[in-house]
């Protein structure tokens, strides 16, 4: 018998035919994600914020552009995704469909903190807390599309929830005296603290919900963005410690919350070390393919380190070598990187207690 080649299949049967088993299915069935500009996808492109990047330059490297994705390409999540066997990517929940909450949606919103009035001198965005009581409608929806809460408890368990916040409660809050007085009412210590703590009841609210397998991202390196190499920084290079310690503080009490939630039963937390993976291509940025670490693709001032992208700006030419693309948030190249090394930990340090990898398989 002659074979019969794709190229004689009618065009919906091809679709049918890709559809039903040419991809092999996700690792699991569905993902959902929380966090700010670092993992932002869109969802703040209709609200009254400062806080957009629905314009070029920024998605030049993106295949649909300027999405309002803080990226020239892909988000940290949107690497995890695909390397999850997501064939789409996560889509931003402000414009995501019923069906689409099947498959996961993302939540995060590009200024929001753990605090609710952190960012709130860039205008309207949606706070941690806000996050949640979006996700706490997607699971009423999820209910009733998969019949009862029990199904929906059980198809939840099995997706995986990555939780990235904490930077804005510093870069937009805490270390920005003029705006907030939080650094007059705590030391490092103090704050790190009731960061912790308010970010243990809003973990447990998110259990409450169904969350199970639940990955924790540390907050990276901050001192050593454009913005504050170009602010605070003696010769724009030397990343600024007071910032870094007091990041490195909260970031140990978010490995002692993983551990206090996986005493819970079916908890499978980890925590994601995006500090030491991004410290880790510091010290040797040549053997990741890197050769700008403190200056910004686009921007304006010193390391381009003033403003995030100007509308329409020209950014640099070699993106895939720079490991920031504006002031504040990694390039496409480093979001492939830390996305990589969360889903697969290269070092043992990268993850606590396992990689996405694992995760998805327990």
């Amino acid at each position: 018998m002659d074979r019969v080649t794709s190229s004689w299949l009618p065009p919906l049967l091809l679709l049918l035919v890709a559809a039903s088993g040419a991809q092999a299915d996700p690792q699991v069935p569905c993902y959902f994600v929380f966090g700010d500009s670092l993992v932002d996808n869109g969802n703040n492109n209709d609200i009254a914020s400062l806080a957009r990047a629905n314009y070029p330059p920024y998605g030049v490297d993106f295949p649909a552009g300027a999405t309002g994705r803080f990226s020239n390409g892909l988000t940290t999540v949107d690497a995890i995704s695909r390397l999850l066997g997501f064939d789409d990517y996560i889509p931003a929940f402000a414009g995501a469909s019923s069906d689409q909450l099947l498959s996961g949606v993302n939540f995060a919103s590009a200024a929001a903190g753990i605090r609710d009035e952190t960012g709130q001198q860039l205008g309207q965005r949606i706070p941690l807390g806000g996050q949640l009581q979006n996700y706490q409608t997607a699971v009423r929806e999820l209910v009733n599309i998969l019949g009862d809460e029990d199904s929906a408890a059980n198809h939840l368990s099995q997706c995986i929830f990555t939780v990235g916040m904490g930077s804005n409660d510093y870069l937009n809050n805490y270390f920005m005296p003029t705006v907030y007085g939080t650094s007059r009412q705590y030391t490092p210590e103090q704050y790190a603290d009731v960061l912790a703590n308010q970010y243990a009841q809003q973990l447990r609210a998110l259990y409450n919900n169904g969350a199970r397998k639940v990955a924790l991202m540390g907050v990276g390196q901050v001192g050593c963005s454009p913005n504050e190499l170009a602010q605070q920084s003696p010769d724009g290079v030397t990343c600024v410690e007071r910032i870094n310690s007091a990041i490195e503080i909260f970031n140990q009490k978010v490995v002692e919350l993983v551990d206090q939630f996986n005493t819970l039963p079916g908890a499978h937390f980890t925590y994601i070390n995006a500090y030491g993976i991004f410290q880790d291509i510091l010290r040797s940025p040549g053997s990741h393919g890197l050769t700008v670490t403190n200056t910004g693709c686009c921007g304006v001032g010193r390391n381009n380190g003033q403003v995030t992208c100007l509308p329409y700006q020209t950014p640099c030419a070699n993106r895939a070598e720079y490991l920031f693309w504006d002031a504040f948030h990694p390039s496409e190249a480093a979001n492939i990187l830390v996305g990589r090394r969360a889903y697969s930990a290269a070092l043992p340090s990268d993850v606590h207690p396992v990689d996405l990898q694992t995760l998805a398989q327990l």
